[in-house]
């Protein structure tokens, strides 16, 4: 678990830092490139679209764990537009709240049958 726990802090970090310094070189304005560069059906475009994929899996899997509660859906919005700069921080504080318990982490407390 500890190995874990220092990916997940090695993520946030390195997020944190590359978009800030994405964001000081090319600006804020990200959603217009993201989505221009689907339009363009090219390499780039392929692979945020492949990424969005990933986002919409993470923001289900996050309401699902949740169980749909208004509090989940609010967190799966949360993992849609903040990417691992929320899975890693929302994963980081699941491995303390559940002391590490995998399943609990992944199913939730009413499926792990916590």
């Amino acid at each position: 678990m500890l190995l874990f726990r220092l990916i997940l802090i090695a993520m946030i970090i390195n997020i944190i830092g590359y978009t800030a310094l994405t964001g000081l070189v090319h600006g804020w304005d990200l959603m217009p490139v993201f989505f221009g560069d689907i339009g363009k059906v090219n390499w780039p475009g392929q692979f945020n679209t492949d990424f969005l994929s990933m986002l919409l899996l993470s923001a289900g899997w996050t309401m699902w764990r949740n169980n749909f509660s208004l509090l989940g859906i609010g967190l799966g919005v949360l993992a849609l537009f903040g990417g691992i700069m929320f899975l890693a921080v929302y994963l980081l504080v699941l491995t303390y709240k559940t002391d590490g318990d995998m399943k609990r982490i992944l199913l939730g407390p009413e499926r792990a049958g916590a």
